[in-house]
């Protein structure tokens, strides 16, 4: 049984939008599952057959994905998300309405096969210089992300499908990408108690199936382990503190912040031993690696760096975990591909945006404006999804720029106003001197900042605190009224 309970605490990213051989056999032998990413779909019909051919090869199969209902969407990865994300909704401050967009959210999964989202994002985000989470947060005070925070578990689990909070114990407070490198947090238990693990809590009581850990430092908690590899962090605060009984799930063990020092396969090892149950190895996994990471976790159990209880305890959650969502899907209405939940009533979703009085001013003056559009590299969790107002057709004259292509703004037409659309416009210095050099050059000219804004809000005279499709066509509808240009669609 020991290559079978390894098996069972496995859950690979694969390359394509059909089921692969080799991933087909090992569903057969009792692999855990898989995650699935935007590169994966490629419309629902597509994706509901793909689902369907995971769980004839394991009819107890978790099929995982990251769908936030906002800018982090696979869902939607080719056209942007029709939710308002978290950061918005937490500025509407109206837990009716983050319920119904969990609920939402939860019934399209259901419609595609898929049962476990990684979502909510539950962390704090504290530190405006955030690369990583910013408006994938409800926002940055404790009571309001951890009463959002349940209201969209509840949600979301309301379908059936389960909920995996994240990024426990909390990746708000870093300037840094677990992706890319290893955040430190240089916390007291003691303040995490008070900031971080509320909402985790909150979640937890809210009743989430599973939480996701994350690969940060926390060395005021253990100098040694980031949080997925702490027997401290995972066993002393999260099941012995926060009483957190089910499954506990890995970020992502192919980011720098777990195996850049160790490999994939040592980290799956430390992770089990920390008390991990469910193991998210990335993404265009290969049988290689899985056989691999079952190696090297049979010789850490031959070496006594992880007992065999342990083991044991892990494949019994993730397998608890599965018959639970098998049985609860079975007694649910089969969906069809629409599904029967009604898309969330939003308010004006533009009411929510933070308007400095002179971004006002500039809206009802305007005349003939030309859209300035800067393309940042991506938030590697969000992708390149279509963002903003330009998955929606913005109708005014638009001219792109990126880091490697900076639009000359000397040839930008001095008498004519512009109008800067970005995301996190001030933690990028080269998009911070463009626009301070084109507010040198131009009358008049207003910031859009459509990630989280700094503190100062120099670089955003507009916040909508998300660039998800619905948010752009709300920001598209303010500019056109403001210039007296039609606007055709709808949100959807």
């Amino acid at each position: 049984m020991t290559r079978q309970d390894i098996l069972q605490t496995l859950l690979p990213g694969f390359v394509g939008t059909e089921l692969p051989d080799w991933l087909r056999a090992l569903l057969a032998e009792g692999l855990a599952g898989v995650c699935l990413f935007g590169e994966n779909v490629s419309s629902g019909e597509q994706l509901r057959r793909l689902t369907a051919d995971i769980r004839a090869a394991n009819p107890a199969a978790l099929i995982a994905i990251d769908e936030e209902g906002g800018d982090v969407t696979r869902l939607y990865a080719d056209v942007g998300s029709p939710f308002a994300g978290n950061a918005l909704l937490g500025r509407i401050d109206d837990e009716t309405l983050t319920c119904a967009v969990g609920r939402r959210v939860g019934a399209e999964l259901r419609a595609v096969g898929v049962n476990l989202d990684f979502a909510p994002d539950v962390d704090i985000n504290s530190n405006s210089d955030n690369p990583v989470i910013g408006v994938r947060s409800f926002g940055a005070a404790t009571d309001l992300v951890s009463r959002h925070g349940a209201a969209w578990t509840r949600g979301l689990q309301s379908q059936g499908v389960a909920a995996g909070i994240k990024h426990f114990p909390g990746h708000g407070d870093t300037s840094q990408d677990s992706h890319l490198a290893l955040p430190v947090v240089d916390l007291a238990h003691q303040r995490l108690r008070g900031r971080e693990l509320e909402p985790f809590r909150a979640a937890i009581e809210a009743g989430a199936a599973t939480v996701m850990t994350s690969h940060i430092l926390l060395p005021r908690v253990d100098a040694v382990n980031p949080a997925t590899f702490s027997r401290e962090i995972l066993g002393g605060i999260l099941r012995d503190e926060l009483k957190f009984e089910g499954v506990i799930v890995s970020d992502a063990l192919d980011m720098a912040g777990a195996s850049a020092q160790t490999g994939i396969a040592v980290a799956a090892a430390r992770a089990l031993a920390a008390g991990c149950d469910l193991l998210c190895i990335g993404t265009r996994n290969t049988r290689s690696q899985l056989e691999d990471i079952v190696a090297e976790v049979d010789a850490a159990l031959q070496r006594g760096d992880l007992e065999p209880a342990r083991l044991s305890d892990a494949a019994g959650r993730v397998r608890a975990l599965a018959h639970e969502l098998r049985e609860t899907r079975a007694t649910l209405a089969a969906p069809g591909l629409e599904p029967d939940v009604d898309f969330p009533a939003y308010p004006s979703l533009a009411d929510a945006f933070e308007v400095s009085p002179d971004a006002a001013r500039f809206l009802a003056a305007a005349s003939s404006p030309v859209v300035v559009r800067i393309d940042t590299e991506a938030n590697i969790a969000v992708g390149n999804s279509p963002w903003g107002p330009f998955s929606s057709g913005l109708t005014l004259e638009t001219v792109g720029l990126t880091a490697s292509n900076p639009v000359d703004v000397r040839a930008l037409d001095a008498d004519r106003p512009v109008i800067v659309i970005g995301r996190d416009n001030h933690r990028h210095p080269w998009v911070t001197h463009m626009i301070d050099e084109v507010r040198g050059r131009h009358p008049a000219v207003v910031v859009v900042d459509m990630g989280w804004p700094g503190d100062d809000r120099r670089y955003a005279d507009i916040a909508t605190f998300g660039a998800s499709r619905i948010v752009g066509l709300a920001l598209r509808r303010m500019i056109d009224a403001a210039c007296a240009a039609p606007v055709n669609g709808d949100s959807r």
